[in-house]
């Protein structure tokens, strides 16, 4: 994996880690799932600027670029309504739908997708002879 790669790869993962603390922040609050949801709105902006940063960075990898464009935007619809504006189901819903993709992204940047990818493109003998270590 290349420097820039690399680099990309290790923001994402610190991106999604950032955003299931939150997730999981939101998760473990003692009010009722029908209380709006109090997310820091400095944070978010501040996770909002370093997606942005990422996909820019990540302009030569066009499928690192549209799942962090996939981000960007539900970050966005986050942000529209954050604070207070949703409930806590509907913020996890969110936060779900920025993880998702920032995990597809950091996949991308390792080389699992591909490897995944030609793993079920192969024959079934071809598998067989993996699993077996022939």
């Amino acid at each position: 994996m290349n420097t820039e790669r690399s680099q990309l790869y290790y923001t994402c993962v610190f991106l999604h880690v950032s955003f299931q603390a939150i997730q999981n922040s939101v998760a473990t609050s003692p009010r009722r799932d029908d209380t709006p949801c109090w997310l820091d709105a400095q944070t978010l902006r501040m996770l909002l600027s370093e997606l942005q940063r990422c996909r820019q960075e990540a302009a030569p990898f066009n499928e690192v670029c549209q799942a962090l464009d996939t981000a960007i935007y539900h970050c966005g619809l986050l942000m529209a309504q954050c604070p207070a504006a949703l409930n806590r189901q509907l913020c996890q819903h969110h936060l779900e739908a920025i993880m998702a993709p920032l995990k597809e992204a950091t996949s991308q940047l390792s080389g699992t997708a591909n490897r995944a990818s030609a793993r079920r493109a192969s024959s079934p003998s071809q598998r067989l002879r993996g699993w077996l270590g022939w």
